[in-house]
C-alpha cells in the first residue's frame, strides 16, 4: 500500500484515488461517490460516525460494516450520501492497493462589494481600523473591492482578537448584518493570515489595489501646451489619492483661504468624498475620512500642523484610524512649510503639494511624496491651482465634469490669471451659462464667504456659492448676489478710509508706486483684510492710470505687495532682504506679481525702505500688464 507525495498529480497511475482532506475542508471540498481517509470518532449500536477533515463527519451504517472499530481507528469510506437533513452517509471501502491525493480547503471568498444582508461570507483583507466600543471591537477590512466593518465580540468594552494589529492581512467569517444604516459583518471566527498564505494575500491585494487606484483620463476641459506638461504629476497624485482611499486612510486638505483655494479644494473634496463612498460599506465614511480645512497664510504655519497633528492623533487614539494623508492645495512649496513638514515627518505622514505659488523645491521635496507646481515645468502662476485641481479631480471621478466646467474660470479671475487659456476658460463657462461679470461675482463672493468662515471650511456654503454640488439653482444665484453686494460695499468704504492717505510716486523706471500703511489708515477686524484691501487700492490705481504700477499695503510687521506691468521675483526679494538686513526676521514669499511678507516690528522702515529700492530696479514687463481685457 502506498501512497502519493502531496502535490504529486499521480499522472499515469491507474490506481483508484483516496482523499486526504485538510483539516479546516468542508463539505464543499468533497464530493459522493469519491472514497476519503476517516478517523472513527464514535461507535453506537446502529453503526460508527467518521471524520474524515474536523468539519465533515456522518454515519457507516452497521449494514455497511466490514468488521468491528473502536474511537481512534483508520479506515478508507466512501461518500455515498448527503441527505436533505445534512446528514451524511459513507459506507466502507476495502482497498489495499491505492494512491492518496491530499485535498487543501479552498475557501470560497466573498467580495466586500457584494455582500448583502444576511449573507454568510468570508472575506479576506488588510485590517485599516480598529475601533474598541463598549461592545463589540470593530475591525474595518478592506479587501480587493471595498472596505466592511466586522464585528467581534468578546466581552463588553473588552478587545476581541487582541493579536490582532492594523494594517495585518486576516480572514473574516461571519454574517452581514444592517447595523445603524451600514452593512456590518457579525464575525464567528477572524484569522490572522500568515505565511504563503498571508504572502499570496498581500500580493493578490496589491495588485488589485494597484489596478483599482489607477486614475481616469479624461480629455483636459481646455488645450493647452503650457498645462499639458502637469499632466503626469497631477495623474501621480490622483493615483496617490485614490490609493489613499483604497487603503482607509483619512484624507485632510489644507488650502489657502480665498478664491482660487477654494476653486482648487471644493473639487477635489467632491470626488474624493464620491471616492470614498464607493469604497466603503459605511455611508458616514465620507464625513468620518476627509477633512478639508482653510488655511490663512500662504504657507503650512506651525499654529495649523499642530492643530491637525493633535486632531490626527485624536483620531488615531479614539477611533483606531490610520494618520492622515495630507493634501496640501495652492499653499505649501515654499521654505516657510519645512518646519510644520518636518514635525509631520516624526509621524510619516504622507504628503502631497499642488500649487502655483514660487516655490523652494530644494528645500520641501525631500519631505513630499509629489509635488505639482508650474515652475518646475519653466510655467509660472497664470496656471492656476483652481486649474490644476479641477483635471485631478476629474482624474479622481470624471463623473463630477459637468459640475465643473466653470471653476477653472472662476479660479483665473480670482487670481487675475493673465493666462492665454483664460479666453477658452471664460468661454467654457459661458456656454454653461456664466457670463464674465457671473464669474467675477462667484470668485467675489467665495473671497468674503472666507474672511468669515476663518478656520472654518463652510462646506455647504461654499458649494452653494461655487455651484459645485448645489441642488438650488435659485439659492446659488441669490447667495452670490448678496455676498458679492456686500463685499463691493466693504470694500469700497475700505477705500474711502485709505484713498486719501495714500502715498504716491513716480519710479524711474516709470512705474507708479503707491504705499498705504493699512494698520494706521484702514478698518480693522473687517472686510477685506489688509491684503485684500492693498489688491483693490492697486486694481483701482492699475485702472486709473493704464500704465505699470506697484502697491505695497503693510502694518507693523508685514507688508503685501502687487504690481502689473513690472516683473517683481518677490521670493527672491525676500532672500535678499534676509541676507541685507541683519536681524530683519524677513519671510515670505509669493508670484512675480503679488506677495507677502513679514519681518520684525522695529526694522520696518529699513525694510519698506530697501523694498522700495528693489522695486525701482524691476523691469518692466507687458505681459504681466492685467490692462488688456480678456477680448483683445
Amino acid at each position: 500500500m502506498t501512497d502519493t507525495e502531496a502535490g504529486d498529480s499521480g499522472a499515469g497511475d491507474s490506481r483508484p484515488v483516496v482523499y486526504d482532506l485538510a483539516p479546516d475542508c468542508t463539505l464543499e471540498d468533497a464530493s459522493v461517490g469519491e472514497q476519503y481517509h476517516a478517523v472513527v470518532n464514535g461507535v453506537v449500536e446502529y453503526g460508527v460516525f467518521v471524520d474524515i477533515s474536523d468539519h465533515v463527519s456522518g454515519l457507516v451504517h452497521e449494514s455497511n460494516l466490514d468488521r468491528s472499530y473502536d474511537v481512534g481507528d483508520r479506515l478508507i469510506v466512501e461518500l455515498v450520501e448527503v441527505k436533505d437533513n445534512g446528514d451524511i452517509a459513507f459506507g466502507v471501502v476495502d482497498s489495499d492497493d491505492y494512491r492518496t491525493e491530499v485535498v487543501d480547503h479552498e475557501i470560497a471568498l466573498t467580495p466586500v462589494e457584494t455582500l448583502g444582508t444576511g449573507d454568510t461570507a468570508t472575506i479576506e483583507g488588510r485590517v485599516v481600523q480598529i475601533k474598541q466600543t463598549g461592545g463589540p471591537t470593530i475591525f474595518h477590512v478592506a479587501d480587493e473591492t471595498g472596505i466592511v466593518a466586522c464585528a467581534a465580540f468578546e466581552e463588553a468594552g473588552v478587545r476581541a482578537y487582541p493579536d490582532v494589529e492594523l494594517d495585518d492581512l486576516v480572514r473574516v467569517a461571519g454574517d452581514a448584518e444592517e447595523h445603524e444604516g451600514a452593512l456590518q459583518i457579525e464575525v464567528d471566527d477572524l484569522t490572522l493570515l500568515t505565511d504563503e498564505t498571508a504572502e499570496e494575500a498581500e500580493e493578490r491585494l496589491d495588485a488589485a489595489l494597484a489596478e483599482r487606484a489607477e486614475p481616469a483620463t479624461p480629455e483636459p476641459l481646455v488645450e493647452w501646451d503650457a498645462f499639458a506638461k502637469l499632466h503626469d504629476d497631477l495623474q501621480e497624485v490622483a493615483r496617490l489619492l485614490r490609493r489613499t482611499v483604497l487603503e482607509g486612510r483619512p484624507l485632510r486638505v489644507r488650502h489657502h483661504a480665498d478664491g482660487d483655494g477654494m476653486c482648487a479644494s471644493v473639487p477635489v473634496q467632491m470626488a474624493l468624498e464620491n471616492f470614498i463612498a464607493e469604497v466603503h460599506e459605511d455611508p458616514d465614511a465620507p464625513r468620518h475620512l476627509f477633512k478639508r480645512l482653510p488655511s490663512k497664510a500662504p504657507f503650512y504655519e506651525m499654529e495649523d500642523v499642530t492643530r491637525d497633528l493633535n486632531f490626527a492623533l485624536g483620531g488615531q487614539a479614539r477611533h483606531g484610524q490610520k494618520l492622515p494623508f495630507l493634501l496640501m492645495v495652492d499653499n505649501g512649496s515654499t521654505e516657510e512649510d519645512v518646519p510644520a513638514y518636518q514635525n509631520l515627518a516624526h509621524y510619516d505622514i504622507p504628503i502631497a503639494v499642488v500649487d502655483h505659488h514660487h516655490p523652494d523645491p530644494d528645500a520641501v521635496n525631500d519631505l513630499l511624496d509629489a509635488h505639482v507646481n508650474p515652475y518646475l515645468y519653466d510655467e509660472d502662476y497664470r496656471i492656476t491651482t483652481g486649474m490644476m485641481c479641477v483635471e485631478l479631480a476629474r482624474m479622481i471621478d470624471p463623473e463630477i465634469t459637468d459640475d465643473l466646467r466653470h471653476v477653472p474660470a472662476v479660479a483665473g479671475l480670482s487670481d487675475r490669471s493673465k493666462a492665454e487659456a483664460m479666453h477658452d476658460y471664460v468661454a467654457l463657462a459661458e456656454a454653461e451659462g456664466y457670463d464674465r461679470a457671473d464669474l467675477e461675482d462667484i470668485g467675489e463672493a467665495l473671497d468674503y464667504a472666507a474672511h468669515w468662515l476663518r478656520y472654518d471650511d463652510g462646506k455647504s456654503m461654499v458649494n452653494d456659492v461655487l455651484n459645485v454640488g448645489c441642488d438650488d439653482e435659485a439659492r446659488h444665484e441669490e447667495l452670490v448676489e448678496f455676498l458679492s453686494t456686500r463685499a463691493q460695499r466693504d470694500v469700497d468704504r475700505q477705500l474711502d478710509a485709505v484713498e486719501p492717505h495714500v502715498e504716491h510716486e513716480m519710479l524711474a523706471s516709470g512705474a507708479h508706486l503707491y504705499r498705504i500703511d493699512v494698520d494706521e489708515f484702514a478698518h480693522r477686524f473687517t472686510y477685506p483684510a489688509p491684503g485684500k484691501t492693498t489688491g483693490q487700492l492697486h486694481d483701482r490705481k492699475v485702472q486709473e492710470t493704464g500704465e505699470p504700477v506697484i502697491t505695497i499695503g503693510y502694518g507693523p510687521d508685514f507688508a503685501v505687495l502687487r504690481s502689473d506691468g513690472v516683473r517683481l521675483d518677490i521670493p527672491n526679494m525676500v532672500t535678499e532682504l534676509n541676507d541685507e538686513i541683519p536681524g530683519g526676521g524677513v519671510s515670505g514669499g509669493g508670484h512675480l506679481v503679488v506677495g507677502s511678507i513679514k519681518f520684525v516690528k522695529g526694522r520696518r522702515g529699513d525694510v519698506i525702505d530697501a523694498l522700495v529700492e528693489k522695486m525701482a530696479d524691476a523691469d518692466l514687463d507687458e505681459e504681466l500688464s492685467s490692462t488688456a481685457t480678456l477680448d483683445d
